[in-house]
């Protein structure tokens, strides 16, 4: 179904794809992406979000500059078609983004790299760019080589007004009260999130769901890395919280897909029974 045509008085459905992702190995990745866009698009899904730099691994530190595109190159056109295709919304996880090729869209840097995600509608249109503003320094190359991010823009797929944010944003709960105040009512989180940290993962993502009142979907990849210093492995647990922070749908660490459904009712009647954002003081 076009999620541009989505019946009001039925819920969006939307489906994580914990795809498997390889160190550098793009076409595998985009491959495997693909796949998941097209199964998902035949069960009826909506929308369809992949993980945080699916394409080439987040670990794949030496291999960003490599692999890097601009926002019009082949790895977001490929996925644009896609949603063209099978008239599905894509949030076409990240990318390395090479800001100096960019041209379609603004950028925060005249060059450089970004953790750059798209998101598509069901006709293959951009409807939004969000570059991960909070950049990850513990035992992570990604502070010192990509330049953070400075917009926030939500947009509107099946009736359900969305926005986008990335894994470590995670921990910065002022910019999802910006988002919220933008009108969101799904929070994506494009990740790759590994092992240990279990307890932060789902901890902070059902807190940005309960303090927000609305539904976070989280998309973790699946898939180990070698950092150098040993091994990372993504935890998986793709979640979907709805309004309360209850989880909705949820998966373990092996590749697979977790589909939910987002009712906007749902999110009217929580703010109505418990109308904590009305209460804010600041």
């Amino acid at each position: 179904m076009n999620a541009d045509t989505h019946d009001p008085d039925r819920p969006l459905t939307i489906e994580l794809a914990q795809i498997q992702v390889e160190a550098g190995a793009i076409d595998r990745n985009v491959d495997r992406a693909l796949e998941a866009i097209e199964d998902a698009a035949d069960r009826g899904a909506d929308l369809v979000a992949l993980p945080e730099l699916f394409n080439v691994g987040y670990f794949a530190f030496d291999l960003y500059d490599r692999y890097a595109e601009s926002v019009e190159g082949e790895t977001f056109s490929r996925l644009r078609e896609a949603a063209a295709d099978h008239e599905v919304a894509v949030l076409a996880g990240t990318i390395v983004e090479d800001l100096a090729e960019t041209e379609s869209v603004p950028t925060p840097a005249d060059e450089g790299l970004a953790n750059t995600a798209a998101l598509f509608d069901a006709e293959g249109d951009l409807q939004l760019i969000y570059r991960k503003h909070h950049l990850f320094g513990y035992e992570s190359a990604e502070s010192e080589l990509l330049v953070p991010g400075e917009r926030l823009e939500t947009a509107t797929i099946g009736g359900v007004t969305v926005g986008v944010t990335t894994c470590y944003d995670l921990r910065f709960p002022e910019l999802y009260r910006e988002l919220v105040d933008a009108g969101t009512e799904l929070l994506l989180a494009p990740s790759a999130w590994p092992y240990p940290r279990i307890e932060h993962w789902e901890t902070l993502s059902r807190a940005r769901a309960i303090e927000n009142q609305c539904y976070v979907a989280t998309i973790n990849g699946s898939g180990s890395f070698d950092t150098g210093d040993g091994e990372a492995t993504l935890l998986g647990r793709s979640t979907v919280y709805d309004p309360w922070g209850v989880t909705v749908a949820s998966s373990g660490d092996a590749p697979t897909t977790v589909r939910a459904d987002v009712d906007p009712e749902t999110i009217a009647t929580v703010r109505d029974e418990f109308p904590a954002l009305r209460d804010r003081r600041l």
